[in-house]
């Protein structure tokens, strides 16, 4: 079993791999399920993507505060995390992103639907959270537990939710396979709005979904592999 040692090496090097595949910027962040305390997460202190160490992997319990006293600056939306994992028992890795290819999508409000083989690991429905339901006018950002629940029930059993104006979120029942979803994403997102620029695009249909969104582990290692390779140094 992989014990909260090993999961933080691979949380430091998969916000290292979504920054290089420039899904994460200087902002953003990435979390795993505790293995041992499955109502905690392991999740970066406060830092860019791109940055991220293995000491600066902190655990958190469920009011997504650090289990320990620190000093360090802590990411305000680390309640996206929290409240995923509670409403979510399947759900062991999640990453919040601003990637530039969802945005237009969240900003123009326009579904995005998966349109190639591995852009099936969607799902069949991508949802949309408007904070202004709940909340009103905020400034954006999800900055304490009620507005994590809110963006938690708004992805229901799905796979990844956008944000309105803001971003997306992607889960994954472990970090290769939201890594590789987060990744696949946001390629298909580019795919989708390149192909609308040439005309009205079609789908996949229900049953391709299902079936190509089944990636089998081996694929998901390969691409793993694949990623960790074309980091820098």
């Amino acid at each position: 079993m992989t014990g909260p040692d090993d999961l933080r090496v691979n949380v430091a090097l998969a916000n290292r791999i979504l920054a290089n595949e420039r899904i994460l910027d200087a902002f953003g962040h990435v979390s795993i399920r505790h293995p041992e305390r499955p109502g905690h997460f392991l999740l970066s202190c406060s830092r860019a993507p791109e940055l991220v160490e293995v000491d600066d992997i902190l655990e958190y319990d469920e009011r997504s505060e650090p289990v320990a006293p620190t000093t360090k600056a802590l990411y305000i939306e680390r309640y996206i995390h929290g409240e995923i994992y509670r409403a979510r028992p399947d759900v062991h890795a999640i990453a919040h992103h601003h990637a530039a290819a969802v945005l237009p999508f969240c900003v123009a409000g326009v579904p995005i639907v998966p349109v190639y083989q591995h852009g099936a690991m969607i799902g069949r429905h991508v949802p949309f959270w408007d904070s202004r339901d709940e909340f009103g006018d905020t400034n954006l950002l999800v900055v304490n537990m009620e507005q994590g629940a809110s963006l938690a029930r708004a992805l229901g059993q799905d796979w990844m939710v956008l944000m309105r104006h803001h971003g997306a979120t992607v889960v994954g029942t472990d970090l290769q396979e939201m890594v590789f979803r987060a990744t696949t994403s946001c390629r298909n997102a580019e795919f989708l709005l390149a192909a609308k620029s040439l005309g009205p695009v079609e789908g996949l249909t229900p049953g391709e979904i299902d079936k190509a969104g089944k990636v089998p582990p081996a694929a998901i290692k390969r691409a793993w592999e694949y990623f960790v390779a074309r980091l820098p140094g």
